[in-house]
């Protein structure tokens, strides 16, 4: 029998321009709480250097940092079942309403999926017909070594475009 997991509410605010969608949270953010908690994963590490931001370790400033940059944060699965953190093991998914989250706030210009399976999973939520860019990049998992931190970090400024 495998856990079924839930995700996290939504990090936005009415100023958000871009929405980050991971797949649904791993072991370590579920134990902490907190999106991206995995101390290998490169998803802080990469937001704060692309915002230029103090790293630091309090998820109550990380947030901060993310409203500050008007990132929003969440992700396309609410619930599954899944034993570890591997997107693979990932079974009988339900989503989460992104239509609905993104018809509440108009402002967001532009959608990146935190890799292949956020993207999957939002194609199927939206269909191919959709307004909002949306960009497939390089999950900052510590499971995906398919690419350098420096390569992910240039792939990652796109983001830059919409933020200002």
């Amino acid at each position: 029998m495998q856990n079924r997991i839930s995700s996290f509410p939504p990090v936005i605010s009415k100023s958000s321009k871009v929405l980050i969608l991971g797949s649904v949270p791993g072991v370590k953010s579920l134990e902490m709480q907190e999106y991206y908690a995995h101390p290998q994963n490169h998803f802080w590490k990469i937001m704060f250097r692309l915002f230029n931001e103090e790293v630091t370790t309090d998820y109550a400033e990380k947030m901060k940092i993310l409203d500050r940059n008007k990132v929003a944060v969440w992700d396309v699965i609410d619930t599954c079942e899944r034993d570890g953190s591997l997107d693979t093991r990932i079974r009988n998914e339900e989503h989460n309403d992104i239509l609905k989250l993104l018809n509440d706030y108009p402002n967001i210009e532009a959608i990146f999926c935190n890799g292949q399976k956020s993207y999957k999973n939002l194609k199927k939520i939206v269909g191919k017909d959709f307004e909002i860019p949306v960009f497939v990049m390089p999950s900052t998992s510590p499971a995906f070594a398919g690419m350098k931190y420096e390569d992910k970090v240039l792939a990652w400024q796109k983001i830059l475009n919409f933020n200002s």
